[in-house]
């Protein structure tokens, strides 16, 4: 599955949320210049750790589901041993 796109999305998002927020409160230009920043890096960084631990777990997930394939065909060696 594509994640690149994750944080991108949680950013933007974000940043938009706070666009529209800074507004309605009448924020001065330097303080939505400021608080827009602040936004768009936090959700940066919390979508790529969020990608990192969605893209960990799956590599956990495939790992575990090579070793169930090799007890499988452990096991079935074990059968055919034991029929002969």
């Amino acid at each position: 599955m594509d994640r690149k796109n994750i944080p991108l999305l949680m950013m933007l998002t974000a940043g938009a949320v706070m666009c529209i927020i800074s507004y309605v409160q009448r924020f001065t230009i330097l303080a939505k210049l400021v608080s827009l920043f602040v936004v768009l890096l936090v959700f940066y960084l919390l979508g790529s750790v969020l990608v990192w631990i969605l893209n960990r777990f799956e590599q956990q997930n495939e790992e575990r589901l090579r070793e169930e394939g090799e007890m499988i065909e452990k096991d079935g060696e074990a059968v055919e041993e034991v029929q002969s």
